[in-house]
C-alpha cells in the first residue's frame, strides 16, 4: 500500500497520505502499534514519512524515529490507557503489571506490553540469587564444623574462605567480586535475596540482563572498592552493594517521575524497602562495630552498602530513564560514567601505594 503513495521510489511519503492510509487501514493494526504510528507523524517536522522507520516500528524494533516521536512530547493517546485493558491472561496481567511498575510514560508501557515476549527470561537475576541462596548450606555447614551460628564472619576458620574479601588479600583481584557469595548470615542473605528479586527480577524484564547486570556488578565492585578506602581494616561478605545499586535506582526513578508512575501502591512499596534497606543497613553498622569474638579480626564493614547507593543514584537512574534508547547519545551517562571510571582507578592505585604509605596494622591474613 505505501508504495502506491510513492510511485517514485523514494522510501518517503508525506505525512498526510500516511494518516489517510493510516486511517484507511488503521482497523487492522493493533491499537497500541497505531498510536505509535501517530505518534511518529504528529512528531515529524520534515513532513515526510520514511519507509523504513514504518518497516521498523512495525517489526518491534526501536528506531530513531521512534525516539523523536516520544521525545517531541506532541502525541495522540487516543485509545485508553493500558491499565483500563480487560480480558487480559495471567500471564498479560504480569507483563503489565511489570510495565506500571518500571516505566513513567504510557507510551513506553503499551510499547513494552506489545514487545515483551519473555525470550530471553530474567536469567541473570535468577541465576545470581540462586547461587547466593547456595550460602545457606555453607552457613549450616560452617555452624555444625564451628560449633557457632551466629557471627560467623570473623572466625578464623571462616575468613579462610577463598571468595571473601580480606584486606590481607587484597591482590587476589576476584575477591571484589566473589564476596557476594558470601554472607554474615540468614537473615543477611535473605533480606539481600528478597529485595534483588522483588526489584531486581522486573528491571531485568524490561532492561534487559545486559543494563541490569552492568548496574549490579558496577555497584558490587564499587563496594568493595569503597571498603579498601573507607574502612581498610575490615573484610566484607555480601551482594548488598549490587542490591542497593538496584533499589536506589529504582527508588530514584520512581521519585524523579513521580507524577507518571501509575503502580499502585507506590508509596507503600517505597516504604517497605526503605525499611528493609534501613534495617539491613543498621544491621551492618551495629555488626562493623561490635567486639568481634575473636580479636583482633573486626567484622564486616558497611562501607559496600554506601558504595552501592553511589552507583544507583548515578549510573544506575541514567540506565533506568533511558529505556531501549541509547545511552551512547547521553551527555549525563558518560559524566557518571567518568567519575565511576576515576574511583576505580584511583581505588586502584590507593589499594596499591596506600597501605603501605599509612603503616596500617591490619588483621592477620585468615
Amino acid at each position: 500500500l505505501l508504495s502506491q503513495f510513492d510511485p517514485d521510489n523514494t522510501g518517503y511519503i508525506s505525512t498526510e497520505k500516511f494518516r489517510s492510509l493510516l486511517q484507511r487501514h488503521g482497523s487492522e493494526l493493533d491499537p497500541h502499534k497505531l498510536e505509535v504510528l501517530l505518534a511518529l507523524a504528529d512528531s515529524n517536522s520534515e513532513g515526510r514519512i520514511c519507509y523504513q522507520d514504518f518497516v521498523n516500528l512495525m517489526s518491534n524494533k526501536r528506531s530513531n524515529s521512534f525516539r523523536q516521536a516520544i521525545l517531541q512530547g506532541n502525541r495522540r493517546l487516543c485509545s485508553k490507557a493500558l491499565l483500563e485493558e480487560t480480558g487480559l491472561s495471567l500471564s498479560q496481567r504480569l507483563i503489565r503489571h511489570v510495565a506500571y511498575e518500571t516505566l513513567p510514560r504510557e507510551i513506553d508501557r503499551k510499547w513494552y506490553y506489545d514487545s515483551y515476549t519473555c525470550c530471553p527470561p530474567p536469567w541473570f537475576m535468577i541465576t545470581i540469587t540462586l547461587v547466593e541462596a547456595s550460602a545457606v548450606a555453607f552457613f549450616l555447614y560452617n555452624g555444625v564444623v564451628l560449633d557457632r551460628f551466629v557471627l560467623q564472619v570473623s572466625h578464623p576458620l571462616y575468613l579462610k574462605n577463598a571468595l571473601l574479601y580480606h584486606p590481607q588479600l587484597r591482590a587476589q583481584a576476584w575477591r571484589y567480586l566473589t564476596y557476594i557469595f558470601m554472607h554474615a548470615g540468614i537473615e543477611h542473605l535473605g533480606l539481600n535475596v528478597v529485595l534483588q528479586l522483588l526489584v531486581g527480577v522486573p528491571l531485568e524484564m524490561v532492561h534487559g540482563a545486559a543494563r541490569i547486570s552492568f548496574v549490579y556488578v558496577a555497584g558490587v565492585v564499587a563496594g568493595s572498592l569503597a571498603v579498601s578506602v573507607a574502612d581498610m581494616r575490615a573484610p566484607v561478605v555480601g551482594s548488598s552493594g549490587g542490591v542497593y545499586a538496584l533499589v536506589s535506582a529504582h527508588l530514584a526513578n520512581i521519585v524523579m517521575n513521580w507524577s507518571g508512575m501509575k503502580c499502585q501502591f507506590k508509596l507503600l512499596r517505597m516504604a517497605v524497602a526503605l525499611i528493609c534497606m534501613s534495617f539491613e543497613f543498621g544491621r551492618a553498622v551495629w555488626l562493623r562495630f561490635h567486639p568481634s569474638a575473636y580479636p583482633p579480626c573486626p567484622h564486616p564493614s558497611f562501607m559496600a552498602h554506601l558504595g552501592g547507593v553511589m552507583v544507583g543514584i548515578t549510573l544506575g537512574v541514567i540506565i533506568l530513564r533511558n529505556y531501549e534508547q541509547r545511552l551512547q547519545d547521553q551527555t549525563l551517562w558518560w559524566i557518571f560514567l567518568s567519575i565511576y571510571v576515576i574511583f576505580v582507578l584511583f581505588a586502584i592505585f590507593w589499594n596499591i601505594f596506600a597501605y603501605s604509605l599509612l603503616d596500617l596494622k591490619l588483621p592477620p591474613p585468615p
